[in-house]
């Protein structure tokens, strides 16, 4: 709780304590008025000040105001003990209020704790501590355990584990080597690193991260703008209204204007719009911060809102559902075993660096043996040929092996890219390297379909029967292969034509070379984005790590903070319009007044902070 907190609270109870005394002492008259007036300038005199400094700027109709005009004009008509209780119960609502704005920016302030508070740079021989904005790129930073990484490099020496959850929620730290890239904001968890900074700090993750958490509460959300709009004319018609309720009966038909006029108070108090001002924003509020908690960064509440209505989601495959890196996923031998037609294909392979070599090496998993090779050629557009152990060994397509004259060698029913192995022109078998899915893509589109997605759909550049395999695979309901960059975006043009009224097309991509396709989309969503540039500047949405099931975390989220929000609508507008009426009628006295604004109040911040428990998937 914060001081200004502590100091209402204090406020509260002293007035509370004085206001029951008042209400127990035998008092009448002057000494009965003197008493509540004691109780209600301690507990309301900061709200009359307020009022009258609002009215002097020119802001005439706001809840002070209102607040005011009703607890003034009940102690005028000796209605004491209502016109304290009013203003006492208004400032209990008014301390819950501020404590659960308090509790959704401290959901924020824990992400703020990502920003480094210094840096240790190696100038001269000599190791000195500034600040990270003092730091150039290119330069050498040295990162101890326990240190929060200041600024995104590469490790030039050590080893260490990363724990990256400030950024992406995952609670298990990542192993860093040797030419591993570190992102600023982490914490490095072990041994010592050498860090050469790649970016200075105005560019890094984490001051792109923190500039985009801070900046997310000015996208304001449809519900946000209509609820600013209403007040803005709803407040000066509820006062015109009372005025009149107060005025036009006694003239027009000779009533009393003591029970006109309190009814007219009453009306006031029940007007009051604080319930939907406080608890809409701060709905938004607490979704965005939960989220970021978990590593999903929403750019503002317009984007939560859209994310809540999408029924159709399009992904990017290569690095989105797929792990964008190739695996030796079947090997097929055909004069030998599986074991040793790998081998063979890995020592041929073994000069090269391409991707398809390192996947060969990595599946074997021994340490080449150099020894064993000799004549190694690379046939560009084919494969390697080898000499490896004495014998002349091909690996490569099937062009290679129609050139060296390899009877027998044949397509895969498999999708994936082939490698078929020759030894001495006999031809031994194939291995087939692809570009395997996530471990838990399947589950993502199990989970979009649960919420309520009704279509999925797979963009890639792939070749067609890649395509078909991974859409197969994990249930998506129609892909399109084979696409360039441009035809990424003439697809996505088609989706949007074919959506329902009042549903989003979310777009799914790696945000580095997604970028047109994620601007176009109702909601562009970049994943495993953590250091990537393109992704946060791209993206509506930024999942810092590369789960596609944080996907259907955050419609989750989003979901879930607007059914939070139209429940508090429902309710507050609800409410307000039976009392009202009943208020206008004089069968709600001020005690109901009381319950309608600070009880409804009270009741809808309460309801708003359940957006900040978003309980997400670690």
């Amino acid at each position: 709780m914060t001081r200004k907190q502590r100091k209402t609270l204090w406020r509260i109870l002293i007035a509370a304590v004085l206001y029951i005394a008042a209400l127990a002492a035998p008092l009448e008259g002057l000494p009965r008025l003197t008493a509540f007036l004691i109780v209600y300038a301690v507990i309301g005199g900061d709200i009359l000040l307020k009022a009258v400094r609002n009215i002097i700027r020119g802001q005439v109709f706001d809840e002070n105001f209102l607040m005011s005009v009703a607890t003034v004009g009940a102690m005028c008509l000796e209605e004491y003990a209502e016109g304290v209780a009013v203003m006492l119960f208004y400032q209990i609502g008014e301390l819950f209020q501020s404590y659960a704005v308090g509790k959704s920016r401290q959901s924020i302030a824990a992400l703020m704790d990502i920003r480094p508070d210094h840096a240790t740079v190696e100038r001269d021989g000599q190791q000195q501590q500034v600040d990270p904005e003092e730091v150039a790129a290119g330069e050498i930073i040295i990162i101890r355990p326990g240190e929060r990484i200041p600024l995104d490099g590469i490790v030039e020496e050590g080893t260490s584990s990363v724990d990256t959850a400030a950024l992406t929620g995952e609670s298990l730290p990542r192993e860093t080597l040797p030419g591993h890239e570190v992102i600023s904001g982490c914490v490095n968890l072990s041994g010592v690193l050498r860090v050469r900074v790649s970016r200075e700090y105005g560019q890094s993750t984490v001051s792109r991260i923190l500039d985009l958490v801070e900046n997310s509460s000015s996208r304001k959300s449809k519900s946000e703008h209509f609820i600013t709009r209403f007040a803005k004319y709803y407040t000066p018609a509820v006062v015109f209204a009372a005025l009149a309720l107060a005025v036009l009966p006694p003239l027009l038909f000779g009533q009393s204007f003591s029970s006109w006029v309190e009814r007219a108070l009453t009306f006031l108090v029940i007007s009051c719009p604080c319930a939907l001002v406080i608890s809409i924003p701060l709905s938004f509020f607490g979704g965005i911060g939960g989220a970021s908690r978990s590593g999903i960064l929403v750019k503002g509440g317009n984007y939560l809102e859209a994310l809540a209505s999408v029924s159709v989601v399009a992904f990017d495959k290569t690095g989105t559902l797929t792990r964008g890196s190739f695996e030796v996923v079947a090997v097929h031998p055909e004069q030998t075993d599986e074991r040793e037609l790998l081998g063979l294909a890995a020592l041929a392979e073994s000069y090269s660096d391409h991707p398809i070599s390192r996947s060969l090496k990595e599946a074997w998993g021994r340490e080449i043996e150099r020894e064993r090779l000799s004549d190694a050629e690379e046939i560009p557009g084919q494969g390697v040929i080898a000499v490896v152990d004495g014998k002349r060994v091909a690996a490569g397509n099937l062009r290679l092996m129609e050139s060296i004259g390899a009877e027998g060698a044949h397509e895969c029913h498999l999708p994936g890219t082939a490698v078929h192995i020759a030894v001495d022109g006999v031809y031994q078998g194939h291995i087939i390297i692809a570009d395997v899915a996530k471990p838990d893509a399947a589950e993502a589109i199990r989970e979009l379909r649960t919420l309520g997605v009704r279509r999925t759909v797979m963009l890639t550049g792939d070749a067609r029967k890649v395509g078909e395999s991974v859409a197969r695979e994990l249930g998506i309901d129609e892909y399109y292969a084979e696409l360039l960059p441009g035809d990424k975006v003439s697809v996505l043009e088609r989706l949007l034509a074919g959506k329902k009224e009042g549903e989003n097309l979310a777009f799914v991509g790696d945000g580095i070379n997604d970028a047109p396709v994620l601007g176009r989309a109702d909601v562009g969503i970049a994943m495993g984005a953590l250091g990537s540039d393109a992704a946060i500047e791209a993206a509506d949405v930024v999942l810092m790590d590369d789960k596609p099931t944080r996907i259907a975390d955050a419609v989750r989220i989003a979901r879930k903070t607007l059914r939070i929000v139209r429940q508090n609508i429902v309710f507050a507008l609800g409410v307000k319009a039976v009392v009202l009426a009943l208020g206008a009628a004089g069968l709600a006295n001020m005690w109901a007044a009381v319950f309608s604004d600070v009880g409804v109040s009270v009741i809808a911040i309460l309801n708003a902070m359940r957006a900040l428990d978003t309980r997400p998937r670690t």
